[in-house]
């Protein structure tokens, strides 16, 4: 799984001109899934994120979680993450979870990320053509890999 985390001031996506999710300060999380992807790495991905201090504390240094800040969170479809651009100029996206298991995945994470953490959480429409406006924060954004650990 790769996930790519923005901090934001706020964050909406919309199909067909309306907002299905919407959110004001706390991350927006990109995630794209792979056919080895498993409860394990979701379940990898979810604790670092919930626990990742990248929000400013009182003296303005990144040392505060979004549990502590009590954020907003909004996870967004991405099979583009995956994209190979090793060969010729059209990324091969191979490596990405065919569309019916990678939509299991996608609901599997926002579960386990659910069940987890402490507010709802917003999401996108898995599959949908979907615009993502969001004002990053700082800017403040991390990109993961469950596979590398990293």
């Amino acid at each position: 799984m790769r996930a790519v985390i923005q901090r934001v001031k706020y964050a909406s996506v919309k199909v067909n001109e309306k907002i299905i999710g919407k959110i004001e300060a706390g991350l927006l999380i990109l995630a794209g899934f792979e056919e080895a992807d498993n409860p394990e790495d979701f379940d990898w991905m979810a604790n670092k994120i919930i626990q990742m201090r990248i929000f400013p504390d009182e003296n303005n240094v990144m040392n505060v979680s979004i549990e502590d800040v009590k954020g907003d969170l909004l996870v967004v479809s991405q099979f583009t993450l995956h994209a190979s651009t090793k060969k010729g100029n059209r990324p091969s996206y191979i490596k990405a979870s065919p569309p019916g298991l990678a939509k299991n995945q996608y609901e599997d994470f926002v579960k386990v990320l659910q069940n987890k953490y402490i507010s709802p959480i917003q999401t996108g429409e898995f599959g949908a053509d979907m615009k993502v406006e969001l004002l990053n924060d700082g800017p403040v954004t991390i990109c993961m890999d469950s596979k590398n650990r990293e």
